[in-house]
């Protein structure tokens, strides 16, 4: 069944180009050019709408207001669209409740790829708590220090490579394919590829030697992707 996205944009030309580009990719675009338009419409029936692809600059409601208001009844997708493409504009989107973030010019197709991409990762199975007789023994996982201990030992690790590496450690035995850990970890970098994801399981395994060139944790699965094994 073909899934239904919802546009929040007052202009016409923007929202007719994105209205092809997704009903095109075999998705349902569906187009409001006010803020409160869409609440009214998630307010009445918000499982009908896959993903909001959401303008910031709208005539009525600010689309920061927009979100914050929907996602007191709603957790649904939400992509912001902007001609403002500073920093704190961004983080300001991102931690009142938005998935991803989009500056005008942009491209209908990159667009579309994000959309699928937010998707994806709605489908992917929720991570279950790990109990803690089954953490990987090497590894100390101290979340809000960001930091990762491996044999006792502080890793020193770039941002994305913690991030893969933490989500690696909290699914032991779980295979996650690229396409996966694309969307987990590399949730708002754009121009990312596949390889990516090769590149730094690459260089957190040299990282790892470094500290124990007798243990390989993370496990290679030919084809399909990567797991981290539980001892």
């Amino acid at each position: 069944m073909s899934q239904t996205i919802l546009i929040v944009e007052d202009e016409v030309a923007i929202a007719q180009n994105l209205c092809y580009a997704l009903a095109t990719d075999g998705f349902t675009p569906v187009h409001v050019n006010l803020g409160q338009a869409a609440l009214d419409m998630l307010q009445s029936d918000q499982s009908k709408i896959a993903l909001i692809v959401l303008d910031v600059g709208l005539p009525d409601l600010n689309g920061f207001e927009v979100c914050r208001r929907l996602r007191q009844f709603c957790q649904t997708p939400v992509i912001f669209l902007t001609a403002r493409g500073d920093e704190i504009d961004r983080i300001v989107g991102l931690e009142i409740g938005a998935d991803d973030y989009v500056t005008k010019p942009f491209s209908p197709r990159e667009l579309v790829a994000r959309v699928r991409a937010i998707l994806r990762r709605q489908l992917l199975p929720v991570a279950a708590e790990t109990p803690l007789d089954q953490v990987p023994e090497r590894f100390e996982l101290r979340a809000d220090e960001a930091r990762i201990f491996y044999f006792g030992e502080c890793l020193t690790l770039t941002r994305y490579e913690y991030l893969l590496l933490k989500t690696l450690i909290e699914r032991p035995n779980f295979l996650f394919s690229r396409a996966q850990l694309m969307d987990l970890v590399w949730t708002h970098a754009a121009n990312t590829m596949d390889r990516t994801v090769d590149t730094h399981i690459k260089s957190i395994r040299a990282k790892l030697k470094l500290i124990n060139d007798q243990d390989d944790p993370i496990q290679t699965h030919r084809g399909m992707g990567y797991s981290i094994a539980l001892a």
